[in-house]
């Protein structure tokens, strides 16, 4: 029996799919946008001010209006594909029905890397928190690193529905510091610190606005990212939903309008009152953005919490995605076995051990650098797959549909493929290593695991039928 190209080694026993299913209906679109929310609000504490000192203010902001555009663009898509094809595998499902076993492993694949690199640069940035504000005596991170991955693979473990409530709570005090952030800076604003980085003379198109010229823009892009980065891993919690076909939409379009609203608050406020030139190199802009005073403190505390609030959310991401790629073979099919919680045990663990590994370099800025690789890369293919749905399959049953079509789709294609290369553009080191990891996967699909896909697992179903469709047709 062949998938396209693709061997598959038959169809799974009701005892194989029983040992590998998720809790259904733990989470309504509240959660869902509160999930979405969490993937992300540490980017807004910090991370994103470096594209100051890449691009200027103007360059950062006219990065952030254009990437904003295409998560906008790409969240609309993905939620007509969520809502049409509700699997634990979010968009390594959409593009294996639109493009195939490789597509979809790759897809996956790429998806896989961003999730399971980023908790590790959320670890060292904790790690930083932590020994900053002298918290517990610790002046070695790796303690932290190590204590944050077990205490919350150990929630997770657990089960969705608790899991995701925790987050929720996490996630609603990050916010409430962002909102005491905002409400305390907008005294200390002036713009006339927008612009106080010199202009490069030799820069093409330098400016007070655009001090290092139009390339800075371009270098700025990866830095924006970090502003919405993961707010696409909603749909992987289609499977543990209410009503996923109405839920999954809701929840990720409304995670994404807040995040637009955060961005842009703490993009001009945080600038505004330190100043471009300070901030482009602060270690934690929003408390030096408000001096010494209690609100300071504050949001130094609370900011911890949106760390902690996208480090738990991440991991509750890598680990679905493994889950759906084992459970269909592309992964050793031991990785989606789920416990009697139906949290999946070792997608959880065995990607948060190669995690800490990976905090253990300390180098969260590089570790971000490739998490933001790979996920540029899947946003290339999962628009190209929404593209492919909407021309060869036209009467596929769309619950939602995504305003604008395929021209929306095709603008996100456009600036995630420029997001791609701009990656290599301000650090080719750690965008070449993620290259070379995702090769490894794809090497490792086309030796072995394209060989043992399993036919009845619901991500290999939604492209069998479909298959079967366009044959009868």
């Amino acid at each position: 029996m062949t998938i396209e190209d693709a061997k598959v080694t038959g169809t799974a026993d009701e005892d194989y799919l029983a040992k590998r299913t998720l809790r259904s209906g733990s989470a309504g679109w509240v959660l869902l946008a509160g999930l979405g929310v969490s993937y992300v609000i540490s980017g807004d504490y910090a991370g994103w001010n470096s594209g100051i000192a890449e691009g200027g203010f103007g360059g950062l902001l006219i990065a952030t209006v254009l990437i904003a555009g295409m998560y906008l663009a790409m969240v609309l898509g993905m939620a007509e594909l969520s809502a049409a094809l509700p699997a634990a595998g979010g968009g390594y499902t959409f593009a294996r029905r639109a493009l195939g076993p490789w597509g979809g492993f790759a897809t996956g694949t790429a998806i896989l890397l961003e999730y399971a690199i980023a908790p590790a640069a959320i670890a060292t940035f904790i790690g930083g928190y932590v020994e900053s504000l002298n918290l517990f005596g610790i002046t070695d991170g790796w303690w932290v690193y190590l204590a944050v991955y077990a205490l919350f693979i150990g929630v997770h473990l657990t089960g969705a529905g608790e899991a995701l409530k925790a987050m929720f709570v996490i996630t609603a005090v990050a916010l409430a510091g962002l909102a005491v952030f905002a409400c305390s800076a907008i005294g200390l604003f002036d713009a006339d610190k927008l612009t106080d980085i010199p202009a490069d003379p030799n820069a093409v198109g330098s400016s007070a606005f655009l001090p290092f010229g139009v390339f800075g823009i371009w270098a700025a892009v990866p830095f924006a990212i970090w502003f919405f980065l993961a707010v696409e891993g909603v749909p992987l919690a289609a499977e543990e939903a209410r009503e996923p076909e109405k839920n999954v939409p809701k929840g990720i379009i409304s995670a994404m309008l807040v995040l637009i609203v955060t961005g842009a608050a703490v993009l001009f406020l945080a600038t505004g009152a330190l100043g471009a030139q300070a901030i482009s190199t602060s270690g934690n802009p929003l408390v030096e953005a408000l001096g010494t005073g209690g609100a300071a403190k504050v949001v130094n505390y609370i900011g911890l919490a949106g760390l902690v609030a996208s480090f738990f959310s991440i991991v509750y991401a890598y680990s679905r995605q493994t889950f759906a790629l084992s459970r269909a073979g592309y992964l050793p099919t031991s990785l989606s076995v789920t416990n009697a919680r139906k949290a999946p045990v070792l997608a959880l663990i065995v990607p948060g051990v190669v995690g800490f590994a990976l905090s253990l370099t300390g180098k969260g800025a590089v570790l971000l650098n490739m998490a933001v690789f790979g996920a540029a890369l899947s946003y290339v293919l999962m628009m190209v797959s929404h593209i492919v749905l909407r021309v060869r399959e036209p009467n596929m049953p769309r619950p939602y549909r995504t305003p604008g079509g395929v021209a929306t789709t095709t603008f996100a294609l456009v600036i995630a493929g420029a997001a791609v290369i701009a990656t290599f553009l301000v650090d080719p080191v750690a965008a070449t290593w993620t290259l070379v990891a995702f090769c490894a996967f794809m090497a490792y699909f086309g030796l072995y695991s394209r060989h043992q896909l399993v036919a009845n697992s619901p991500d290999e179903e939604f492209a069998v039928l479909a298959k079967a469709e366009e044959e009868l047709e």
